[in-house]
């Protein structure tokens, strides 16, 4: 069982600031968050590769190969408003 101790220590590693009566109940979960990680190390897990996800992944994009792109006049036809060979967006800054 982890005690207050252990509590403060990690809550110490993680920058935490507890208060004493958070300090019963977060004992009781990283108990049980422990005994969780102690049932999945008795499993047998000879054979088993590492995964880093339970899917295997594969790419699915296409090869990227060079083509030629759209025109500037093209591109800014796209957009809402205009203003000489940008794109007008409101101000983010305030002054």
């Amino acid at each position: 069982m982890v005690n207050h101790d252990d509590v403060r220590y990690v809550a110490g590693l993680a920058k935490l600031k507890l208060a004493e009566e958070e300090l019963d109940r977060y004992a009781v979960q990283l108990s049980t968050i422990l005994n969780h990680i102690n049932k999945i190390a008795e499993l047998d897990l000879d054979g088993v590769e590492p995964t880093s996800h339970v899917l295997k992944l594969t790419n699915v994009f296409r090869e990227d190969e060079p083509q030629s792109s759209i025109s500037q006049e093209a591109a800014l036809a796209n957009g809402p408003e205009v203003e000489g060979n940008a794109f007008r967006v409101p101000a983010i800054v305030r002054k």
